[in-house]
Parts: C-alpha cells; sequence; structure tokens
C-alpha cells in the first residue's frame, strides 16, 4: 500500500484548494481607488496600499507598524484572502473571472515535445476552423512549436493575441499521416463555469458550476430554462469544489430560488454600514424543489447561496462543511500593473450567522486547519463535526445552524462513502488517469471518432483488460498503491474522463453521476418526499 496515504489527500485538497480561492475572491464593488491616487511611481505603490487598509479595511490595523515590510507580508498581517496579484498574473486572473478570452481555442498538452490538441474548445475559431483532437500543432505563424522544450505558458503566449488577427497553422493529423495548412482567425474563446447540464431523471435536473465569473449567471440561467423546458421541476445545483467569485452573480442565482422580499445576505464594512441583498420577482424556480451538493472545497460565492437556501428553509444542503469564507474583498490598482484583493466587508447568512472561520492565529495555521478535518475524521464522520454552540442560530421554520466555520448541511455525506476511497479518487482527478487516458486514447483514436456521445455512453464499456493495463501503467510510473480492489470505479473514471477528452465536461459529468453518492443521497429524500424541515429526522 502507499504509504503516504496519512497525508497525501490534505496535501493535495489544500494546494487545489488555496489556488482556487486565490482565483475566487468575491469580489462586490469597482475600483475608485484611481479617483484618489494618480501617481504611478514604486515609490506611492506602498503609500497607496497603506491608504487602502487605513481608509477601507474592515478592521482597525496599525498600520505604522507594517509600513516597513513588503506588499505580502503586510497583506499576510490582515488576512488569508486579502491577497497580492502580481502584474504578470493580472491577464490570467482577468480572463478567469471574465468568462472568456482571446485566442484560438484549444485544450491541449506537450506531449513527447510536441504540442498535442486534447480537444477545440467549443464555441472557439479552432473547433470552426476543423482541428480535430489529436492533432499535432508544428508551427504558429512561423514559430516553431515542437522540439523546442516549450512550456504551457509560452505557447499560450504564442497563441493568445489581439481579436480578429490569423494564426497560420502547420498540422500534423496522425490519424490520416498527413500534414495540413490551416488559417485560423483569433476570436473570444468562452471560459465556461457551468460544467455540466443534464437531466438525471425525468423531472430532476443538475447543474454543476466550477466558480462565479461574469458570465456565470447567464450560463446558469441558460441551463435551467433548458431543464424546465425538458420538464424538470427539481433541481440539483452541485457547488462541490466551488471556490467562489462575484459576490453579485452569487445574489443573482440565489434569487432565482428565494421569492420577492427573502433576504439573501447582508454585508457589514468597518464602518458598521450594513448592506442587504434581498430577492426579487424574477425568480423562474422559486416553487419548485432544489438540493445544493456542497463539500470541504466549496467556498465564498458557493456558501452565500447555500447559506441563504438552507437559512430560508428553501432547500436540502448535501455533503460535507464547506470552507468556511466570510470576507468579501475589492481588486484596487496599486498604479503599476499589479493589484491588490483587499477585504472590506464581512457577510452574514440571512439568520444573521458569519461562517469565516478564526484567522486570528495566521495564515499558515487558517489553510493547515484545512489538514485537521481529515485527520480528526470529520470528512467520514458528521459527529467529528465541531461546532461552537455559542453561535446557534434558527431558520423561520425552526431548524438549528451554526456560525462560525462553514455551512454544515443538512444530510451527511461522507468522504470515500462510494465503493474507491477518497483518497484514490483524488489521485485520480489531480491529473495521473488523464495522462493514462490520453495516451491510450492517442493510440485508439479510430475507435471512437464516428461514435456520437451518446453512442459513446450507451455502447462503450471498460474492459478488465484496460484496468490491467492502467493499473501496471500507474506501477511503472511508481505510483505504488493497491488498486485491485476499485476495479469497477475505475472503469467508470476511465469512461469518464475518456468522455471528457473526446467530447466534454458535461458527458463525463453524466458517466460519473452513475455512481455519485451525493446525487444518491439526492435521489432517497426524493423518493422519500422528505421536506427541508424534515431531514434532521432522516
Amino acid at each position: 500500500m502507499f504509504k503516504k496515504r496519512s497525508y497525501l489527500l490534505p496535501l493535495i485538497l489544500a494546494a487545489t484548494l488555496a489556488a482556487g480561492i486565490y482565483i475566487g475572491g468575491n469580489l462586490n464593488y469597482s475600483d475608485t481607488g484611481e479617483k484618489l491616487f494618480s501617481t504611478n511611481s514604486e515609490k506611492d505603490k506602498l503609500n497607496r496600499l497603506i491608504d487602502y487598509i487605513e481608509y477601507e479595511y474592515v478592521d482597525d490595523v496599525n498600520t505604522d507598524s507594517i509600513v516597513d515590510v513588503t506588499v505580502n507580508n503586510i497583506l499576510e498581517k490582515l488576512d488569508p484572502h486579502s491577497v497580492y496579484i502580481p502584474k504578470q498574473q493580472i491577464e490570467q486572473v482577468a480572463d478567469n473571472m471574465k468568462g472568456d478570452f482571446v485566442g484560438v481555442g484549444i485544450s491541449f498538452r506537450m506531449y513527447r515535445d510536441s504540442l498535442v490538441v486534447i480537444r477545440p474548445i467549443v464555441g472557439g475559431p479552432s473547433k470552426v476552423a476543423g482541428i480535430r483532437s489529436g492533432d499535432r500543432i508544428l508551427i504558429a505563424n512561423k514559430d516553431t512549436l515542437y522540439g523546442r522544450g516549450l512550456r504551457s505558458d509560452e505557447i499560450v503566449d504564442i497563441l493568445k493575441g489581439d481579436k480578429n488577427t490569423n494564426v497560420d497553422m502547420s498540422i500534423y493529423r496522425p490519424i490520416e499521416d498527413k500534414t495540413i495548412q490551416l488559417k485560423i482567425k483569433r476570436s473570444e474563446v468562452p471560459l465556461r463555469s457551468v460544467d455540466a447540464t443534464f437531466l438525471i431523471k425525468d423531472s430532476i435536473g443538475y447543474i454543476r458550476v466550477n466558480r462565479f465569473a461574469e458570465s456565470t449567471y447567464d450560463e446558469f440561467k441558460a441551463s435551467l430554462l433548458a431543464l424546465e423546458l425538458g420538464g424538470a421541476n427539481k433541481l440539483i445545483l452541485d457547488l462541490r469544489d466551488n471556490p467562489g467569485g462575484y459576490l453579485g452573480i452569487a445574489e443573482a442565482m440565489a434569487d432565482e430560488f428565494l421569492e420577492d422580499g427573502k433576504l439573501i445576505l447582508f454585508t457589514k464594512n468597518k464602518s458598521g454600514a450594513i448592506n442587504k441583498a434581498f430577492a426579487t420577482k424574477k425568480g423562474s424556480f422559486e416553487d419548485e424543489d432544489i438540493y445544493i451538493l456542497i463539500n470541504e472545497k466549496s467556498a465564498s460565492a458557493s456558501e452565500i447561496i447555500a447559506g441563504a437556501v438552507q437559512d430560508n428553509d428553501r432547500g436540502i444542503i448535501v455533503g460535507r462543511r464547506s470552507f468556511g469564507k466570510g470576507l468579501v474583498q475589492r481588486e484596487m490598482s496599486l498604479g503599476d500593473g499589479s493589484a491588490v484583493r483587499l477585504t472590506v466587508s464581512r457577510y452574514y447568512t440571512p439568520t444573521g450567522r458569519s461562517i469565516q472561520r478564526s484567522y486570528d492565529n495566521g495564515t499558515k495555521d487558517y489553510y493547515n486547519q484545512f489538514y485537521k478535518r481529515y485527520e480528526n475524521g470529520e470528512l467520514r464522520s458528521a459527529d467529528s463535526i465541531k461546532v461552537d454552540d455559542s453561535l446557534v442560530y434558527k431558520t423561520p421554520k425552526g431548524k438549528i445552524v451554526y456560525g462560525g466555520g462553514g455551512i454544515i448541511p443538512d444530510v451527511f455525506v461522507p468522504l470515500g462513502s462510494s465503493q474507491m476511497d477518497g483518497w484514490v479518487n483524488t489521485l485520480m482527478d489531480s491529473g495521473f488517469m488523464s495522462f493514462y487516458v490520453f495516451e491510450y486514447l492517442d493510440s485508439h483514436r479510430d475507435l471512437y471518432n464516428d461514435l456520437t456521445s451518446d453512442e459513446f455512453q450507451q455502447t462503450v464499456f471498460i474492459d478488465d483488460q484496460t484496468v490491467d493495463d492502467f493499473i501496471y501503467y500507474a506501477d511503472e510510473k511508481g505510483l505504488k498503491i493497491d488498486l485491485d480492489p476499485y476495479r469497477e470505479d475505475l472503469k467508470l473514471h476511465i469512461k469518464a474522463i475518456l468522455a471528457e477528452q473526446l467530447y466534454d465536461e458535461n458527458i463525463k459529468q453524466q458517466i460519473l453521476s452513475q455512481d455519485d453518492p451525493m446525487i444518491e443521497a439526492v435521489l432517497h429524500l426524493i423518493e422519500e418526499q422528505i421536506a427541508p424541515e424534515e431531514v434532521a429526522d432522516h
């Protein structure tokens, strides 16, 4: 067995979570700092930051004691979610939160020193131009892309550019053993935040959201409408692993579920000013059943929606205790192309609870608390969740909810409650299995090229030989884990990742939903006709 099992899972979880929280800060305000500060010298950067902290930061801070430290050290003295964004990362962060970027639109990886297209992005120019999965891009605008050991970010820099500019590509297509020439006009490429939308059963819809970007509400609304037209009157909203994003987007999505006048949340800033957000009449799913899936990596805007639904007795929260981020950031320019996301207020759920975890002992301890959830058994047993009895709140129908660190679900589903243990599942999601599937598909693409996604789901089954090959591959790569007990789960995951690389994330999630313990828990609630106020008894 793999001897590092005790700490491998929390290490992977914490690393991915920290990265996600960094990208997915709760932004709700426009940067008005340019009206107050107009100089751009390096000397003024620190003064500008200190002024922001002096006048805008949610707590009183002795700024004199931190003037002489670096920007990052200053922010570390505040809270874990006030962060510095170097100018080299500004564009990437902005693209991620905008919901699109200008480029050619491919998902790719470097393989044996060649740029291989995993798949062209739907809605992007490469798909329109005829690029196919498995193509090798040899040359782009006279830049040779193979044999140079280029990093992924260097490839992106070559392929991205101004809108409506052309990229002349030389492409080798192995399945046809020929080289072709294509001209691709750069355009906006969608970065979808709604991963999946489908009907699990005739009346049960499913939507998975990976972040709250500018485009998320429009994507969500279109998905919700499609499900309603398809007959859905119950919705599973999957916010697992969602680190958050724009506060206003979360409010708009919550509004779809809540009646006119219901409180969604309120914020309180340094001066004590309170700003309340209420639902309006525009919600289209106000009278239907809602089930929210969360886990330990659901944070920020994800928790706003879960809290609004739970506190208004509007639906059922299923899963594990969420991350616990109740702070709101504003992005402010530092004048040299870099920026700071500074905490300017706290938010509270409709019952008045703050779900922000304590950060009194510093950022390192704050994120180490995430490790402790795995070590203390909380992720495997609801009885191990520690609550603060002094932070008890009641919903309008009398359900007990707690403040002080995340949203505790109404129905607990432990980590590793499927046959495949949770830490093995995490290793699969880390990219190890994805690379195996990529290599397998690169040699067997002709078996799948003529299949539609529906035909793939109905006719493709992963056999024992493929599982044997994967286990051998894992052993050869030094992954010393006994995978044999998980053969059936491996078949499901291999098929799902194969579908992702052939089609899209939506098909992958449809396949994985067939053996998802949280979805199974929801289906049980629906079958038993259990209402939100009754979940404590089941």
